[in-house]
């Protein structure tokens, strides 16, 4: 079957502007022009645009995507198979929100009872469960179950007093890596101060510190986009500045 922009669009739950820029950038091109100028779409363009729309609610940007499905080795079916581990990983995150969610419902109603420790704990509880869902699997290849269970050992240990300063120290290195930022010297007496906060910010997770691990580190805030996108809530391009201001703390160019 074959739609014209408006019935694709209309199909698909996305405007007709959207069809026309994904064609501007070659991210989704039409089969072919009937001979009054319309753009028409395949089966083909479907199925194309289908994928585009699974990336697009992951989160991935359309220059990353245009680069997945551009590659030779782009194959439909395990980029599915992919789409659905993700899916079902967000579904598990969701779960335990919903739960969390229920309980604390459930508590304030005088249902359940709590005490501050056992908040505590749950919460500490739950932000590992998040972060091993988003980040576990990249994490352990990375630097291996040993060190990946150390670090969650770390934080379960972690007492409230321990998590009121690190909540402190999150606020001044944000606050710092803006100010930094705003000067545009890495080597800048700013931004070697970021970089000596963002050790002492590690060290809440990390049982032993390397200068290697935290210049990949930084070096991973640029690769991934999940971690770029947080930083560059600083400031936008704040993620590389660190990088570079990383790279002058650390002594390690590449």
């Amino acid at each position: 079957m074959e739609y014209t922009v408006h019935e694709l669009a209309k199909l698909a739950g996305i405007t007709a502007r959207t069809l026309r820029y994904y064609d501007q950038i070659g991210l989704l091109k039409p089969a072919r022009e009937n001979p009054s100028g319309y753009r028409i779409y395949g089966e083909a363009e479907v199925d194309r645009l289908q994928q585009i729309l699974f990336y697009r609610e992951l989160g991935v940007s359309l220059d990353c995507i245009k680069n997945i499905m551009n590659s030779p080795s782009f194959d439909r079916v395990e980029a599915l198979k992919e789409h659905r581990a993700k899916l079902l990983d967000e579904k598990k995150r969701l779960e335990l929100l919903i739960a969390n969610v229920e309980k604390t419902i459930a508590m304030l109603e005088g249902r359940i009872t709590m005490t501050d420790k056992e908040k505590f704990k749950g919460f500490k509880q739950k932000m590992i469960e998040e972060n091993e869902l988003r980040y576990g699997k990249e994490a352990r290849e990375r630097y291996g179950d040993e060190a990946v269970d150390a670090s969650y050992k770390k934080l379960k240990s972690m007492t409230q007093e321990d998590y009121a300063a690190l909540e402190r120290l999150t606020n001044e290195l944000n606050e710092t890596i803006k100010k930094a930022f705003e000067t545009g010297d890495p080597a800048g007496e700013l931004a070697q101060k970021a970089c000596e906060l963002h050790k002492q910010w590690l060290l809440y997770f990390w049982d032993s510190y390397s200068k290697e691990a935290h210049m990949a580190l930084v070096q991973m805030y640029v690769d991934d986009e999940r971690f770029t996108a947080y930083y560059d809530k600083i400031a936008p391009g704040c993620a590389a500045f660190l990088r570079d201001a990383m790279r002058i703390y650390t002594g390690i160019k590449e």
